[in-house]
């Protein structure tokens, strides 16, 4: 029991900050470690919740329109995130449980600097000054990438994905957002079933956690862009303080 009320909480606000600014996995990965979960396991119960949760903000971005123009672009960079997504997954499953704890020493000082010093969060309106082509390239090329990371870890991805295609592919905000959520589900899935075929994922928890993951998503995604980057920015600065803290009090 005490593992769900460290998990569902920190997996809820994972998919409220996921949904609109993306790097939940930065909330809920440390959250399954703090509660006890071996590392390999802890990979693979976080993409069961997360990839549950991410459908929910991929569906209603979709309803909205974001992803209208860029159906093609959306569907090359799935199939380029889950092939880097699948590549990254078997690495980790090689990789000892505490270089992967360790990481998190790393991952959240880098996170919790960029949320610090970019107050937009990544929410700019560049547009229009590179060719539709190059756009394309660039966000498969993305999706090959952060894909093959997100398999072999995970936080931040959506994040690091928001920051390419809003600064290098220069897509606007929104549909930045739309793209991200289709790449990360895809990596997600990807990684999921290479995690449930190694016997990695505690079902129960995981099940629990996407739950409160889908009711995260499905506020966040709701939430006017704006108004959301000025909630989640605070929230996450002290949930990774706090977690970092946690992590480095616990080693």
């Amino acid at each position: 029991m005490i593992q769900y009320l460290i998990v569902c909480p920190l997996t809820f606000l994972a998919g409220l900050v996921d949904s609109i600014a993306g790097g939940g996995g930065i909330i809920s990965l440390p959250a399954y470690l703090l509660a006890g979960v071996p590392a390999h396991t802890a990979l693979g119960t976080n993409k069961l919740g997360s990839s549950m949760g991410t459908v929910v903000s991929t569906v209603r971005y979709a309803k909205n329109g974001y992803l209208k123009g860029k159906a093609a672009m959306a569907a090359c960079s799935a199939v380029a995130a889950i092939i880097g997504s699948s590549i990254g997954a078997r690495l980790a499953l090689m990789v000892p449980d505490q270089v992967i704890r360790n990481m998190m020493l790393v991952v959240l000082p880098i996170v919790a600097a960029y949320v610090l010093f970019d107050k937009r969060m990544g929410d700019s309106e560049k547009t229009g000054d590179i060719s539709r082509q190059r756009m394309f390239v660039l966000s498969v090329l993305a999706a090959l990438l952060v894909g093959g990371y997100d398999g072999f870890y995970g936080p931040g991805t959506g994040t690091f994905l928001l920051l390419v295609l809003t600064g290098v592919a220069r897509m606007d905000v929104r549909s930045a957002s739309a793209q991200t959520k289709v790449i990360n589900l895809s990596s997600n899935t990807a990684a999921l079933v290479t995690f449930i075929f190694s016997g990695n994922v505690l079902y129960p928890l995981g099940l629990a956690a996407g739950i409160c993951c889908i009711g995260g998503h499905y506020i966040g995604s709701g939430l006017v862009v704006h108004d959301g980057h000025k909630i989640v920015r605070p929230v996450v600065l002290v949930v990774l303080i706090a977690l970092f803290v946690k992590v480095l009090s616990g080693r």
